[in-house]
């Protein structure tokens, strides 16, 4: 049937499993956002942890985003997302995350509304170098209630300051994790995901104690 594996608002819907088909037990699937700001690491985060090989929607950037992109801080980067990364990794026997990285430039905030719809949580991923690019995503994930950890992304392997130095800086509640973590390195950004699956688990059975 072509409707269960549709694409929803251009992203792709989890397929029906052939488990859940013939009745037997099926894993969960939890869909979580990668966001942050324009080169942060999102894509290489997606694709560093992802068990399958990666949907990336990444464009070579041109003389047209001169003035439009910011590139402070960024001389290497040559090309960006455009629209989302798309990765899954199993966690467990029973549950599977859908990884879906949103576009950091400003013009594609857009999507992230689309992006937004039936995710339960969220990474922040953060360089330190530029903590403002981040900024908006923060801010996104707080007016609606969507909980997220933030991942500070050491670049060159390099952390200069402490999780509670930048929880400080950027105001955040003292509640939200600040995690040290290096984008490229599988194990790294499996353990940011762990945390945030923590925090969800842990909110849902407070709730469900209440």
């Amino acid at each position: 049937m072509a409707g269960s594996d549709a694409p929803v608002n251009g992203t792709p819907a989890p397929r029906t499993s052939r488990a859940a088909v013939q009745g037997t037990s099926a894993p969960d699937t939890v869909k979580i956002l990668i966001a942050g700001g324009f080169g942060v690491g999102k894509t290489t985060m997606v694709g560093s942890v992802s068990e399958i090989v990666p949907l990336r929607t990444e464009e070579r950037l041109t003389s047209a985003s001169l003035g439009v992109d910011d590139l402070q801080g960024l001389a290497g980067k040559t090309a960006t997302t455009v629209a989302l990364d798309f990765g899954r990794i199993t966690m467990g026997r029973d549950l599977v995350l859908y990884l879906f990285g949103t576009p950091g430039q400003q013009r594609f905030w857009f999507m992230w509304n689309d992006l937004a719809i039936g995710a339960l949580g969220a990474v922040v991923l953060l360089d330190v170098r530029r903590p403002e690019s981040s900024f908006a995503a923060i801010d996104f994930f707080e007016r609606r209630g969507i909980p997220f950890v933030v991942g500070v992304n050491g670049f060159y392997g390099k952390h200069p300051y402490t999780p509670e130095e930048i929880r400080d800086s950027l105001a955040l509640p003292e509640g939200t994790q600040v995690l040290l973590c290096d984008a490229r390195e599988r194990e790294s950004s499996r353990d940011v995901l762990i945390a945030l699956l923590d925090q969800l688990i842990a909110a849902s059975a407070k709730a469900s104690a209440s």
